[in-house]
């Protein structure tokens, strides 16, 4: 879009005499919240939705009572703001984020224009698993019949329970019945005697993996022969192993299709599932486990299994590095909205994609729809003192990420340490150890358990951490000394010396400045200390501002 449209259309937008429903104007002068602009986010495409508009508009840089162009500072760095798209997507239904963010000059001022788009039919947008919408200009909850008008936009094919017309019994693989048979009993022990007396048709439609006795999609998927696998084209029932070295070069592979009942088992096994051996003087954890739980293993494949969304005619990919990563990735968007959200609230999503399918695996003993698996997932490996796992649901997809090792034993020392923790402080100490940005809340909880130190964004495990699991070292590198200490040694230096060039002053200064200062914030700090001596009249620059050389005042 042009700078040219852009401009017509904030025109367009302040002629018309309020704020709609579908467009809001913000000053935004310096900084807007984000939680907020999500709210905002799920608003405004809800009510884009309800209104039967493509896209909506929020606009920083014009005030909403008077439409004067005051310009907004909000994010001028490009590639900050463009990082906006990720971090909303990570929190909004299916990942969903703007169409585009676009900056232009409109009155010699600077206004950002977020294109919203519009909710998808029959799918409401959530913001951390809440709904909003508009009430006049306010932004408020979207109310229960907003919500039920969009869900019942168009009744939603669930292509999982979809019949294939030309199959029949003899489509399905007889050891996969038998399996099937097994599992069922195991999940309703009650109707064991009963399920011996039903015939393959009886049971199938008990299990509610065929309907009325006409073969599904999902009974394909999960208990077709593999040459009855053209039933349901153009989707595809495979899966695809991969081992790959450290450096990402394919090593082996191997393809698996229907039955999905049976071929998880084989897939399972072609996992090499290593033993990890502890540090031994490291009494406080076991001498030797599996690199990767299997009932994680297990949890992951099969909700691959369950949420792919097979229209889109690919496959299921696990790919397994020789460094100890274990990947996982289906087609389709993340549909609870993040990670985050099924960590923080006890509540199950509340619908899925293949609500057929889903059903049929928890009678076949595959999955549980309660919600839970993927937080058990997260504490099992919490128990291990491992990394949480890794997820990115960008690009339509959802890659998620074992790892079948320490990375940061200061981290796992603070897990065995701190029994107690919760899964989402665990999450957020997670973060450090990756070098991922926490959110204000996070940051907040971590501090007031002093678990942490450090200035965002650069946070490090806090002395009273190091001092229980003895890293006093590592700590001290992150840990800054007092600002007069730098002050002390440059003066000290200056008067040995008789003055100092920049090269000297960074040379002396560099090395005991904390560790997780990039080289940016090392030249910054040193400015800033040069900047106090010279204002307060201890330091004088006899040089040039390209080529300082720094004297003492008292020496003139």
């Amino acid at each position: 879009m042009s700078d040219t449209d852009l401009i017509n259309i904030l025109n367009e937008l302040l002629k018309l005499p309020s704020e709609t429903e579908v467009f809001e104007f913000k000053e935004a002068k310096n900084t807007f919240d984000f939680n907020k602009l999500g709210k905002y986010f799920s608003s405004l495409s809800n009510e884009a939705n309800l209104k039967s508009k493509r896209d909506a508009w929020l606009i920083f840089g014009i005030r909403d009572n008077d439409r004067a162009i005051v310009g907004s500072l909000f994010r001028t760095n490009t590639e900050d703001l463009n990082n906006l798209k990720s971090e909303i997507a990570n929190k909004t239904t299916s990942g969903i984020t703007f169409i585009d963010i676009h900056e232009v000059t409109f009155k010699e001022k600077r206004v950002v224009m977020f294109q919203i788009p519009s909710a998808p039919r029959g799918f409401p947008v959530a913001w951390e698993g809440h709904y909003y919408g508009r009430d006049g200009q306010n932004l408020a909850p979207l109310n229960l019949e907003e919500i039920e008008r969009i869900r019942n936009q168009t009744v939603l094919e669930d292509w999982s329970a979809g019949i294939c017309e030309d199959a029949t019994l003899d489509a399905l693989d007889i050891t996969a019945i038998t399996k099937a048979r097994e599992n069922f009993k195991v999940k309703n022990p009650r109707l064991n005697n009963e399920v011996d007396t039903w015939d393959d048709s009886i049971f199938l439609d008990k299990a509610k993996i065929t309907i009325s006795g006409k073969i599904t999609r999902s009974a394909i998927i999960l208990m077709g022969k593999p040459e009855s696998e053209h039933f349901i084209s153009p989707a595809v029932a495979r899966i695809s192993w991969v081992l790959k070295t450290k450096e990402g070069i394919e090593k082996d592979y191997e393809h698996f299709s229907c039955p999905f009942l049976l071929e998880v088992e084989n897939i399972f096994k072609k996992i090499r599932n290593s033993k990890y051996r502890y540090i031994r003087d490291e009494t406080i954890f076991p001498e030797e486990l599996n690199q990767y739980e299997p009932l994680n293993i297990r949890e992951a494949l099969n909700n691959c299994i369950a949420h792919q969304d097979y229209t889109l005619g690919g496959k299921i990919n696990i790919v397994e590095r020789e460094d100890d990563y274990l990947s996982f990735v289906n087609l389709g968007s993340f549909l609870p909205g993040s990670i985050e959200y099924l960590i923080q609230n006890d509540s199950p999503p509340e619908f899925y994609r293949n609500s057929f399918l889903c059903q049929a695996m928890v009678n076949l003993n595959m999955i549980d729809t309660i919600g839970s698996g993927i937080k058990r997932m997260f504490r099992l490996q919490r128990d291990r003192f491992f990394p949480m796992p890794e997820y990115d649901i960008s690009k339509g997809k959802v890659h998620a990420t074992l790892i079948g090792k320490v990375i940061d034993f200061t981290f796992a020392k603070t897990l065995a340490n701190n029994p107690d923790l919760s899964l989402q402080d665990i999450f957020a100490l997670d973060k450090i150890q990756k070098n991922k940005p926490l959110e204000d809340f996070e940051i907040k909880s971590l501090r007031d358990k002093k678990l942490i130190e450090g200035k965002k964004p650069n946070f490090y495990f806090s002395a009273g951490v190091a001092k229980v699991i003895d890293q006093k070292a590592e700590y001290s590198k992150n840990k800054a000394f007092d600002k007069q200490y730098y002050l002390d040694l440059i003066v000290k230096a200056i008067y040995e010396h008789g003055y100092l060039d920049r090269k000297d002053v960074d040379e002396l200064l560099w090395k005991k400045l904390p560790e997780w200062m990039n080289d940016k914030q090392k030249k910054t700090k040193i400015n800033h200390l040069l900047s106090e001596l010279r204002i307060n009249d201890v330091i004088r620059n006899v040089g040039s501002d390209s080529k300082p050389n720094w004297i003492l005042v008292s020496e003139l």
